[in-house]
């Protein structure tokens, strides 16, 4: 299953993308945001592939594609739906920050999720995360609050995270206004939204 636009072509992450994944991994960002194993393998590259990518797409519980530049193979980051909870959770290499790919991938799973009958698509960062924050404004979601992260942080303990909200028929889910700091840094667009298992 692959997702175009004239911005981004999405498709299935493969074994051959061992390399990109394991490069995007060691970045700090993505460290920092999300729950990847640290430090970061190519054993973990495949164990990703192998046993949540796949298994993902054949259990219909969470599809992953690979964030690619129109007219390349080399993966650039990683954007998933997960069903249960209708969420997104993505990260984006630095070598491809600030060119609206994350934005552009963002908005064709979210409209795919839409396609399929989601009423509305969650997403969430750990509190501070501009870069994501700043993925998910551009991309039509509303800002619905500070609480606690569905996903535990890497110990596996409770951690702060701001949610947001897109709904199928457009309309706002929230009229919160988004946090100040969400506007600061729009050059790091798409560190990472928390995301397990990568």
């Amino acid at each position: 299953m692959t997702l175009s636009s004239d911005r981004v072509h999405l498709s299935v992450p493969t074994r051959s993308d061992t390399a990109a994944i394991t490069q995007g991994c060691q970045d700090p960002a993505v460290i920092r945001w999300t729950t990847v194993p640290t430090p970061y393998t190519d054993r973990d590259a495949q164990t990703f592939v192998d046993a949540l990518v796949g298994p993902g797409w054949a259990s219909d519980r969470e599809y992953t594609w690979g964030v690619r530049r129109p007219g390349s193979t080399w993966l650039e980051g990683v954007v998933s739906f997960r069903t249960e909870h209708r969420d997104l959770g993505f990260w984006l290499a630095p070598t491809a920050r600030g060119e609206g790919l994350m934005h552009a991938a963002v908005e064709l799973v979210a409209d795919w999720a839409f396609s399929r009958g989601a009423a509305d698509v969650y997403w969430e960062c750990y509190e501070g995360n501009v870069g994501s924050a700043s993925v998910a404004r551009a991309s039509g979601f509303s800002f619905t609050g500070t609480g606690t992260a569905r996903i535990p942080d890497r110990d596996g303990g409770p951690t702060r995270a701001w949610t947001g909200l897109r709904r199928a028929d457009g309309l706002p889910a929230s009229d919160l206004p988004w946090p100040a700091a969400s506007f600061a840094d729009r050059g790091q667009e798409g560190d990472a939204s928390p995301t397990s298992r990568r």
